[in-house]
């Protein structure tokens, strides 16, 4: 079985099509499907049912793939790992986050992080909170910065960069705009605009809605952020928001408010696995943001 033989494999699963496997690998349609025969043969198993050109995974075909992810990420790693040893400051990070990250976290410590390795290169990957569980434990990537910290478990290391509050965002000509801060209760006759089931964020909402006594309105769902922030802006409910999304910029025509009951927070960390170092230029940014958010609080998260 040759590495060869495995990307030739991984590609075409990917793209379900032979001749748009040979494509993006840049060699010929014939030098794939050969490397694919090879595979199979050594195996003594289908790993595709076949239609023409299209393909799709047999079963094992399928379980073969999930395992052999992990292998060649295993391998990459440590092709990368020799790279770096040598020149860390040089080097790739691949790093995962979530959507309430994207506008102001992450890039700001990107930014300040760049500033003193300019010549090192970030491949970054959104996903769902607990699919950045997975993908560290699975070896998809290595870092991942999560919020809220989950909970402690044994295939992941976690450390807690800072706490933000939960604030709620609100129409600007709602009754409520112009108080200082409010209670969650005196929302309880508005609608709401909030992210669907599954997510985690949801979960902090419910269990706030749930500690105040109330079952919410609940006008729009949505899976994102901005999205959420617009629907406000039009007068179409109130929602609740991670104050880091709202760092940079308030919507137009609305308003956020502290709250002050509950006092709902949220940590914000990385998360990174037990069963593997970080490479030589992971550790780096590791450790840079350690530094970047040393002494932040809830009440002054951001740098």
């Amino acid at each position: 079985m040759e590495i060869r033989q495995i990307r030739y494999f991984m590609e075409v699963a990917k793209r379900e099509h032979v001749t748009k496997a040979a494509d993006a690998l840049h060699v010929a349609q014939s030098s794939v499907s050969r490397q694919i025969f090879n595979l199979e043969s050594e195996l003594g198993v289908d790993l595709f049912i076949r239609d023409g050109r299209r393909v799709k995974l047999t079963p094992i075909g399928k379980i073969f793939l999930e395992r052999i992810k992990h292998g060649m990420n295993l391998i990459d790693e440590a092709a990368r790992e020799v790279k770096e040893y040598l020149a860390p400051e040089k080097g790739t990070i691949r790093i995962a986050f979530q959507i309430s990250l994207a506008a102001h976290t992450l890039p700001s410590v990107i930014f300040a992080f760049r500033k003193r390795y300019p010549e090192v290169k970030f491949q970054m990957v959104q996903a769902l909170n607990r699919d950045l569980i997975e993908g560290v434990i699975k070896g998809e990537y290595n870092l991942a910065m999560i919020a809220p910290m989950p909970k402690e478990q044994k295939k992941i290391n976690r450390k807690i960069l800072f706490k933000e509050n939960i604030v709620a965002l609100l129409p600007i000509h709602h009754p409520l705009a112009n108080k200082q801060s409010i209670r969650l209760s005196e929302l309880m006759d508005d609608s709401f605009v909030v992210l669907p089931k599954g997510f985690v964020f949801r979960e902090i909402f419910d269990a706030a809605c749930q500690e105040e006594g109330f079952s919410p309105d609940i006008s729009f769902e949505g899976q994102d952020i901005d999205a959420l922030k617009g629907l406000v802006s039009a007068g179409l409910g109130v929602a609740l928001m991670p104050e880091v999304t709202l760092v940079d910029i308030i919507p137009m025509s609305t308003v956020k408010v502290p709250l002050i009951k509950p006092n709902i927070t949220r940590t914000v960390g990385v998360i990174t696995p037990t069963q593997r170092d970080l490479l030589p230029t992971e550790q780096l940014f590791y450790d840079f943001l350690a530094e970047f958010y040393a002494g932040t609080t809830a009440e002054q998260p951001f740098i």
